[in-house]
Parts: structure tokens; sequence; C-alpha cells
């Protein structure tokens, strides 16, 4: 049977998402910039928690050259959780309510195992995983209320394996992996879908770990289906999705991009 679906409002991602208030941690770093942008191009509003100053007003910058609206920029810093909460509050208040949360940020400390203290451990994990909680807990009174929501928390592809020195990072990548799943189960009764974006090895300035960029970037190409490297306008296209209409039966999932990199 030949089905064909009409472009209706519902199934435009982009005109769905016009009006939403999106808080998006880590919105000014290497794969947050061009996603910004794009929702704000959509009609969206963008709270940014970014505490990099540099990055925050390359953003800025961004965001005037193109002659948008609709950013607001918070300086905080995620490892300290009750400013964070009170923070975000305030900005609530102001904005209305936040309809989608993207947790994004993170720090990705890289040393063998045994040189990790548990308390490098805890910081990372305060950062990437309960800083994320932190933001899910304040935007889901709104979210409940109006019966829908978006959130989408950030993984990695190094969550399946093949990188030594970063057990804390990919340790905090499975937390959220698993609390995807959770959410999704207990928050979709109320309309809010729930999913995680695993990112390959994108050029970013996380990469600037490795020692060897022109052999880290063969060892990329290698693993991937697709021989190219990725870039931000990849998981903007991604994101812009999962926090739209059409995405709306989607939920508890992890979506790999990755340029084919691990295949289920």
């Amino acid at each position: 049977m030949n089905m064909q679906l009409s472009p209706g409002k519902d199934m435009d991602a982009a005109a769905s998402i016009a009006g939403k208030v999106i808080l998006y941690t880590g919105a000014a770093g290497g794969l947050g910039v061009e996603t910004t942008l794009s929702f704000l191009r959509a009609g969206a509003k963008v709270v940014a928690i970014d505490n990099d100053e540099r990055k925050t007003q390359s953003l800025r910058d961004a965001v005037t050259r193109e002659g948008l609206a609709g950013l607001t920029v918070r300086a905080i810093d995620l490892s300290d959780l009750s400013g964070l909460r009170a923070e975000l509050d305030r900005v609530a208040d102001e904005v209305g309510g936040f309809d989608v949360v993207i947790n994004n940020a993170a720090i990705y400390p890289s040393k063998p195992f045994e040189d990790y203290s548990i308390e490098d451990f805890q910081m990372v994990q305060r950062v990437n995983v309960d800083a994320g909680i932190v933001c899910v807990q304040a935007a889901l009174p709104h979210m409940r209320k109006q019966g829908w929501g978006r959130i989408v928390n950030i993984a990695s592809v190094t969550f399946y394996g093949g990188w030594a020195n970063l057990s804390p990072y990919v340790q905090s990548k499975g937390a959220l992996v698993g609390l995807t799943r959770a959410w999704a189960r207990e928050f979709g009764a109320y309309g809010i879908t729930v999913n995680a974006v695993a990112p390959g090895a994108f050029p970013t300035d996380a990469e600037k770990i490795h020692p060897d960029p022109e052999g880290y970037t063969r060892f990329v190409l290698d693993h991937q289906a697709v021989k190219r490297r990725g870039s931000p306008a990849d998981i903007a296209a991604a994101l812009s999705f999962l926090i739209s209409d059409a995405a709306g039966f989607i939920t508890g999932q992890t979506l790999n991009v990755d340029g084919g990199w691990v295949m289920h």
C-alpha cells in the first residue's frame, strides 16, 4: 500500500520548535554553536549555559551577525549544583519555563585509570551528569503542566569502547544513557520524550587531548563507514529532529551520529 504523508505543520521539524524555550548546557562549545544558531533560525529561544567567556562571546557575535533574536546566556559553574538550580529557577520565571532540555556540557580529563583520584571521578560525574539532573528537575514541572517536553542527553561514541584513559568520562556517558531510558519510561505519560545522541569523533577542542592529530584523523576515518569527518551541522540536524513534533513517538533511544562507526 502506498501511503503519503502531507507536509503538515506537525511533521515540520523546524516549524514545530518555533517559540519553544530550549535550555542548553555547553551551548557555546564546538558542537553547540551551530546547533544554537539552527534553533534560533527556526524561531526558538535558547537559554545557553556556558561559563567559557571567550566561547560565549563568539556565540553572541555569531548571533549578532545573523541578526537573530532569542538568545539568553548564563555563565554558571555546573559543579555548583545549588547555584545552578537557583539560577535556573530565576531564568525559568523570566522565560515562562523550559520546553526542551539538552544536556551537552562535559569535562573530559584524560590519564590512566590508576592516576585518577576518587575526587576526579566525582567531579566529572558532578558536571557531566548531576548538573543535567538539576536541569531536568528545574524544567520538569513546566513540561508536565503543558503535557509536552523534550529532553536530549548528549552521550558519546566512547561509551561503546575503544578509548583508553577516559574512565570517568565514559562512566558519565553511560550514566546519561541509563537516565535517558529511566526518564523516558517515567515521563512518557506526560507527553515528554527523552532520547540521547551519541556523537562520533568530531573535530572539536576535545580532540586536543590527542598527541598525533593526523594519526587520530586516520584512526577515525578507518572506523567510519562514511569517509569524512563529522560537522556541527550533522549534530544540529539530529537534535532539531529529536526535539520536534516529528519525533514525538521516539523515546528512550540513543541515536549514534558517527558516520557509521557504531551499528546495531
